[in-house]
């Protein structure tokens, strides 16, 4: 294999993320942004049709089409074809009036970089990659998809959310909490991933967690029984669905507006990333994905 095109290679995967961050950042509201935010949507098919065959989901928010684009690729064994997939989502669309590079183009790109890989390098599970629609207009993209998958009685290993990945602050006491008891228990530096899925996804969280550590990628995880209800900023992604419908689900976050002032800002920009950061993460991911059983 070509070694520029080996995204195990650090040097090779920050590049192809910068390469995606570049076309993705930018306004992409569906309604007062609709230039962008279709032009993402061709490049996401572009990207994801250089894979397989990419299948839109369609669904209707006040009686407009809106779409969720899928990428089913096959495990390593052909054997293995039947078993249920590991799905890993992130969303497209942005807040009006931010150029949404953290929220959610860090997700976006990290999610083609793993389609990228994936069909490379084929993992001993399905992976189906899933760019979302209308997160920030309630979850709706999520909500449809995981609706129809439990009418169906779609089976999935796990399902894997990528919500802002980018935004790391070293800086002492710069990482806040939604509740007094992980303050005192979780770091005071933004400078970790963190994991939080459901009870069901243990197993997993704790998977990944090596696997991301491993990547020299500092990570914490947050096991949360009843959906996250007790803790409520902890559904605020496209895992949140996926939990209500009974699935294992797990939100892959740099804890958003717990750490990043930019949130929801005209300042979230591409430079506002640390890019070594979000580099570690998504070949955390990518080993982990690759070995989850």
């Amino acid at each position: 294999m070509d070694v520029s095109s080996d995204l195990t290679n650090p040097t090779v995967l920050e590049r192809v993320l910068v390469t995606h961050l570049m076309t993705v950042v930018g306004d992409r509201d569906p309604y007062l942004s609709s230039g962008k935010y279709h032009l993402v949507q061709h490049y996401l098919r572009e990207q994801l049709g250089r894979w397989g065959a990419v299948e839109a989901h369609s669904f209707t928010v006040r009686g407009q089409p809106h779409t969720n684009w899928i990428l089913k690729l096959p495990p390593a064994d052909p054997r293995h074809a039947t078993l249920p997939p590991i799905l890993v989502g992130a969303h497209y669309d942005s807040i009006p009036g931010t150029p949404g590079a953290d929220d959610n183009a860090s997700g976006v790109a990290a999610l083609l970089a793993i389609a990228h890989h994936f069909a490379q390098h084929p993992a001993r599970l399905p992976v189906w990659c899933v760019a979302f629609d209308m997160e920030e207009y309630g979850l709706l993209g999520s909500q449809a998809l995981a609706h129809d998958f439990k009418a169906v009685e779609q089976p999935l290993r796990l399902m894997l959310s990528l919500e802002m990945i980018g935004y790391c602050d070293r800086t002492p006491h710069s990482q806040n909490y939604p509740l007094p008891a992980l303050q005192a228990i979780y770091p005071n530096r933004g400078d970790f991933i963190a994991l939080i899925g459901n009870l069901s996804a243990f197993g997993p969280l704790r998977h990944l967690q090596r696997h991301l550590k491993a990547a020299d990628a500092p990570c914490e995880i947050l096991p949360l029984p009843q959906q996250g209800h007790s803790v409520p900023d902890t559904r605020l992604s496209d895992h949140a669905p996926f939990w209500d419908a009974g699935y294992r689900a797990i939100m892959v976050t740099d804890t958003s507006f717990m750490r990043n002032p930019h949130y929801h800002k005209a300042s979230d920009r591409l430079e506002t990333l640390d890019l070594p950061f979000m580099t570690r993460v998504c070949l955390g991911l990518m080993h982990g994905l690759a070995r989850l059983r």
